[in-house]
This record gives structure tokens, C-alpha cells and sequence, in this order.
């Protein structure tokens, strides 16, 4: 039978496979070809195909005909006019700002860009963002603010086992994307070092030379420390630091205040073992510095990330082979589903909202005049804050996400989520976002539509389409398509995905991520390209920054930034710290992966990680339920007691909804750059369950 080549609808690897359409669906098989995973698989990628058929997905729109009523089947002509009376009816009450857009770091670039232009040019809205932005917002930010463009990676994978010392933060492959662990063992097997930095004993950190165990939040502190070795001890680059960067007098003087031994009292990190990291990292020829959600989900992500890389520039580890910094993105197509207009503040091609050329040349891909193109809106959190409030937004359009289990306060985000006047939700499942809807909309899915993702690499994918859907499902593109036409935009709205590419291509030439050269035969010719590529003869760009930095002088900037504390700390009411994170067999919010049997059998529910010291001082023994509270909310789970984390930390997964939902503890500050809410640090306090037996 015929197979197709295409990509896993999960992480950011984007790992290659191969499906082969059987009664109902497709069995993945492996894909040896593929140079990020060569045929590896992990279990939700290989299970994939489970929610294909008919009877694991929605087939048909729902709508609501009473608000407090139940959810009914119904045609498409009367789910999308009920969907454009909502969104036009709250523009002609409340004015265009009460309508907002809401997508995902899951949706095709195709999907992505005219999802952007559908808020901006239809609904003329400013107020559209995305669940990247809870993702890696943070890293985002600090990485334009240093080398002037963001990408997640700025090198190919394959350079990782071939460089000398990498620092991994915040980050647990093993468990996020395992085939991406291989990198790190051959790095070791090279003979390189990695150093891993996590409060918590993980999978990952039992792979490292050097596990660094911080205090949750105090990241930003370890890396000045750090910084402050590497200048006191003498392994500073001088020449690259004069010839390549700028702003180091101010960034070594807020270093200096950093001693180790401050460091190790805010970190709870030993001075010896500081010592070690600098020496191994300063020591070895090339090196690394890759974060994840953990420096980057707090307050301070974005400064955090900044001191990270400031490690990197002060080493002369950037802007050369086999060395820099790296964000791990963690959705399928968060770093392509940034670049393209879905973020509040970003038109395609990566272009700021708010400057007059990007505007132009926007607006005259569109056929728009550039006055008619909104200014920024409100971020992620924000927007869904405002939800259901006079001057907020009143009806939202809401595309592959699911805040009802993935927002911080999550309680807070369904109350106002409730209170909207109209709520519209595109999706393959009923997800618990999907069942507040006045109107859902069943999706075409990964293997049942053709479009592109673009990798943490910055390699821009095809993902072909292999089967075809259910009866009844529709594409989002089409969505859109006769959305705008209803609203009175019949034109500009295309529904197949390669016409989008091409203008999405147009729209971002020029652009910091220029996809100009790149097209859907170039793409399944090569297995993917690199960006910026700004035309046909261009060979595409795996490594950055190799002759200059994207700023205007060519040189990287260092940031002055100090350590501060969380937003929230332990207090004698809430004693303990909570993390997040997530576990191997689930994805995200589990909207998908939870409806799948083998990985609900691997992980069937949430659980509250806590150490024996603090589970004897708690009376609390293996499996009993918990009480987790924060000032927002509390969560149930069964404990896991485990030496793996510190005693003053426990750890939640946060892929339930539900009485263990993690996020109806997690805290909604906001990091001032990036609006990246603190998912990663608040104050909880943990009690045995009310009528739990001993």
C-alpha cells in the first residue's frame, strides 16, 4: 500500500515518519531518512495515528442553542452563520476591540499567517495572540534584544554532539522529545561535558557530567554567578568581546555583585559546584547554553535569559561554528507559529506591528491600506483576562488551544471564558475549552491536511497529507475562507494551503524570517529549508550569526540585568514551592494524547512529586491524595515521593484538567517584556486530603 513521508503532529523536533492509510486512519511506521530522529520514535509519536478515526475525534459542528444549554449537532451553513453573527454582532455593540482571536504554537504556518491576517483584515481587530506566548515568549524577547532576530536554535542539531560543553536549563528532553536525547549521550561519547540545571533530579539530569539543583526562580542568580567566575577567574574573550558585542562594562559590573558565595545562598547551589560549571564550560573550546521552560516561564524570563546569554558572549562561545545560545521551542510550530501574525505585536515574516515599513509592505501584500491595520493588542494572559468585561474582549474566536487546562489560574481564565458573549472553537476534540462554546468546529488534523511547520532548527517542513478526513470535518483554512466571505471579505482568503505559502512567502520578504526562497517543491526536495532564505538561489541558513549579528552594527549586545525575586515566594501560610512540568506519554494539555489507551495506561492521571523529607514531615506516605492550594485555587493528586527533587519543592504535570489541574494553582505575573506569565515558581502549601484514609 502507499505510504507517506511527513511529520509527527507533536514537539518542536518535528520528527520524521511514515503513514501508511489503513480502514480508519494510518499506521505510523518509521522513517529512517530523517536526519533529526533517523526512524526514532517516541511513544506519542508512534501511537499517532489513534486519533484518526471517526470515533476519536469530533465529525460534525456543535452548537448551543441557550446559554446553560447542551451542545447539539448541526450543519456547516448554520455553525459558521452563527459564528459570524457572533463575532459581528459584539463589533456592532462594543466596538472592534471586543472581538478577539485566539490561536495556537500546534497550527501550520498556512494556518498561523491567515489566521493573522483574518483578525487584522476581516475583523480589524488588534486583539489576537497565542499559546506560544506561554511557551517561549521569554526567550524570544531576549534573543532579538542580543543578536536582533529570534530563532529557537540558531545552529542545526547535529552541531550539539560536536561541541565541547553544553548547559542545558530548565529543560528535560528525555521526557519532552526523547529522540532529541541522543544528541546530548553522543555528546558525552565525543568526549563533550553537559552540565544540566533543574531543581529536580530528571531523566535528563541523570544523563549530565554536572547537575546543578537550584532553587526554583533563582536561575537568573546562577547565571551571574557564573558570569562573575568567568571574569574573576580570567577566562574572559577580550578580542571577541571588542571586535563582536557591546554593553559588557555594564553587564560585568552587575555581574560583580554577584559573588559566589551571594549566589549560593540565593540558589542553594554550592560555591565548589558553581566552580566546576564555569571551569567546565569556560574551559572547553566550543560551547553551548540551551534553555527551556524552566528560566524562561517566569517573571524575569526574559532577563533571565539574557544572563545566559551574556555566559555565552563573554566566553566568545556565539557567532561561530559549534557554539552559541538556543531556546528548546517545545510546540510543533511554535517558532513558525510566531513569525507569521498571530502574536499580538508581530506581523508576517517576524515584522514589528508598530513599524511604518513593515506596515507598508504588509498592507500592500494584502491589498489593505496600511492605516486600516490595527496597532498591537493585548497579550496572551491579558486577552483572556479582559474576557467577559466592559472594554475587554466580548466574543472570541479561538483555534487549536485549549487555556481551560493550559492558562495560569486556570479557574479564573473558564469564569471569564463563561462570561464571554460568544465563544467559537476550532478543533479536532472536544477539548474543555471546546464544551464552553456556543459554536465548535470539528478540524481537519495533522494527516488529513498539507502544510508547513517550521522546526526549533528554524527548518521550515512539509507535512504532507496522508489520509483523507471524516465526512463533516473542515480544514481551519476553509474556515477562515468562508468566514471572511460571510464578514465581507469574499476575496484574499484562499483555502489551499500552497496558495496561502506563496503569499505568506510574499508577506515576509524582506522580513527578519525571510521565507521568500522557500516553496512546497523546494521543501520536499531538500527535506526542509532554513531560514532566512530570501530567494530561489539561496542555499538557506542553518547556522546564524557566523559573519554578524542581525543587529544594525553587526554586534551582539550584552544586558546589564540583576538577580530579583519571583513574584511570589514560600511564606509561613504557602511554605513550599511549586514547579510544573510535563511527563513522557502526555502532550501539552493532553487534549489530544489523553484520548489515546497506551499512553493513558503509561500516564493515567496527575500526581504531586515531593521529597521523603518533606513527606515525613507531612505524615504523607506513596499514593495518598494531596491537597496542593496557592492563593488561586487548589488541585488533588495522589503523592509520588521521590529523592529526585529538592524538600522544599514539589512538582506537578500539568497536562490534566479537572480536580488535578496544575494551572489552578500556577500565578499569572507577568514578565514585562515578553508577557510571560510565572508558570514555573509559586507558593503552595500541601496538605493530606480531606477525608483521605491514613
Amino acid at each position: 500500500m502507499t505510504t507517506t513521508d511527513t511529520h509527527c503532529p507533536y514537539c518542536s523536533l518535528q520528527c520524521g515518519m511514515r503513514l501508511r492509510p489503513t480502514g480508519e486512519g494510518a499506521e505510523v511506521l518509521e522513517r529512517p531518512d530523517f536526519p533529526v530522529n533517523l526512524g526514532a520514535l517516541c511513544g506519542k509519536g508512534r501511537t499517532a495515528g489513534a486519533l484518526l478515526p471517526p470515533g476519536a475525534r469530533l465529525t460534525a459542528p456543535l452548537v448551543r442553542d441557550r446559554r446553560g444549554g447542551e451542545l447539539r449537532e448541526a450543519g456547516w451553513d448554520e455553525a459558521l452563520d452563527r459564528v459570524a453573527a457572533g463575532l459581528a454582532g459584539a463589533a456592532e455593540r462594543y466596538g472592534r476591540d471586543a472581538v478577539g482571536v485566539f490561536g495556537g504554537g500546534g497550527l501550520t504556518n498556512e494556518k498561523a499567517y491567515l489566521l493573522g491576517k483574518f483578525a487584522r483584515v476581516v475583523l480589524r481587530t488588534p486583539n489576537i495572540d497565542y499559546n506560544g506566548r506561554f511557551c517561549m515568549s521569554s526567550a524570544a524577547a531576549a534573543h532579538r534584544r542580543a543578536f536582533g532576530i529570534d530563532r529557537g536554535l540558531p545552529f542545526p542539531l547535529e552541531d550539539i554532539p560536536r561541541t565541547g560543553c553544553v548547559i542545558l536549563v530548565g529543560a528535560n528532553p528525555a521526557e519532552t522529545m526523547p529522540p532529541a536525547l541522543r544528541f546530548f549521550r553522543e555528546l558525552r561519547e565525543n568526549g563533550g561535558t553537559l552540565i544540566v540545571v533543574d531543581p529536580r533530579r530528571t531523566r535528563t539530569a541523570e544523563q549530565a557530567d554536572l547537575h546543578l539543583q537550584p532553587l526554583p526562580g533563582s536561575d537568573l542568580a546562577l547565571a551571574m554567578g557564573l558570569l562573575h567566575l568567568i571574569v574573576a577567574d580570567g577566562h574572559l574573550d577580550e578580542e571577541f568581546i571588542a571586535r563582536r558585542t557591546t554593553g559588557f562594562g555594564e553587564a560585568r559590573a552587575a555581574a560583580m555583585a554577584h559573588w559566589p558565595e551571594r549566589v549560593e545562598l540565593l540558589t542553594g547551589v554550592p560555591v565548589a559546584r558553581l566552580r566546576a560549571a564555569a571551569e567546565m564550560f569556560a574551559g572547553a573550546p566550543e560551547g553551548m547554553v540551551l534553555t527551556a521552560r524552566g528560566p524562561e516561564q517566569q517573571s524575569k524570563g526574559t532577563d533571565t535569559v539574557s544572563a545566559w546569554i551574556n555566559l555565552c558572549l563573554a566566553t566568545g562561545k556565539a557567532g561561530r561554528p559549534l557554539s552559541g545560545y538556543g531556546c528548546l521551542t517545545g510546540q510543533g510550530n511554535g517558532q513558525g507559529g510566531r513569525e507569521h501574525g498571530q502574536k499580538a505585536d508581530q506581523l508576517p515574516g517576524y515584522r514589528s506591528i508598530e513599524d511604518p515599513v513593515a506596515r507598508t509592505h504588509v498592507a500592500s501584500v494584502w491589498g489593505v491600506d496600511p492605516a486600516e491595520l490595527p496597532g498591537p493588542g493585548r497579550s496572551a494572559y491579558e486577552l483572556l483576562d479582559c474576557m467577559g468585561q466592559e472594554g475587554g474582549v466580548r466574543a472570541l474566536l479561538l483555534m487549536g488551544s485549549n487555556p481551560v487546562v493550559s492558562a495560569p489560574r486556570a479557574a479564573h481564565v473558564t469564569r471569564r471564558l463563561e462570561a464571554l458573549d460568544f465563544l467559537a472553537v476550532g478543533d479536532p476534540v472536544l477539548s474543555e475549552t471546546a464544551r464552553l462554546a456556543d459554536v465548535v468546529l470539528p478540524s481537519t488534523q495533522w494527516a488529513e491536511e498539507t502544510g508547513t511547520l517550521t522546526s526549533l532548527e528554524g527548518r521550515v517542513l512539509l507535512r504532507r497529507k496522508a489520509v483523507d478526513a471524516p465526512p463533516g470535518v473542515r480544514s481551519d483554512l476553509r474556515v477562515l475562507h468562508e468566514l471572511a466571505d460571510r464578514l465581507g471579505v469574499p476575496k484574499g482568503f484562499p483555502h489551499d494551503p500552497e496558495e496561502v505559502f506563496e503569499e505568506l512567502r510574499q508577506a515576509s520578504a524582506g522580513g527578519p524570517a525571510d521565507y521568500a526562497g522557500i516553496s512546497y517543491a523546494r521543501i520536499g526536495a531538500e527535506d526542509g529549508v532554513f531560514w532566512p532564505c530570501p530567494d530561489e538561489a539561496h542555499p538557506g541558513t542553518p547556522r546564524l550569526f557566523l559573519d554578524r549579528f542581525a543587529t544594525p552594527d553587526g554586534r551582539a549586545r550584552f544586558a546589564a540585568v540583576t538577580h530579583r525575586p519571583a513574584a511570589e515566594e514560600p511564606d509561613a501560610d504557602f511554605p513550599l514551592f511549586l514547579t510544573t512540568g510535563r511527563v513522557v506519554s502526555q502532550y501539552q494539555s493532553g487534549a489530544q494524547t489523553r484520548r489515546v489507551p497506551e499512553l493513558n495506561r503509561a500516564a493515567p492521571g496527575p500526581f504531586v512529586e515531593l521529597h521523603p523529607v518533606l513527606a515525613r514531615r507531612l505524615g504523607v506516605a506513596e499514593g495518598e491524595l494531596l491537597t496542593v492550594s496557592s492563593r488561586r485555587g487548589q488541585a488533588l493528586a495522589p503523592a509520588r515521593v521521590t529523592d529526585t527533587i529538592r524538600p522544599d519543592t514539589v512538582f506537578m504535570p500539568f497536562h490534566w484538567g479537572g480536580a488535578g489541574r496544575a494551572n489552578s494553582l500556577t500565578n499569572p505575573a507577568l514578565d514585562p517584556t515578553s508577557g510571560m506569565p510565572e508558570f514555573k515558581i509559586c507558593a503552595v502549601r500541601v496538605e493530606r486530603a480531606a477525608g483521605a484514609d491514613r
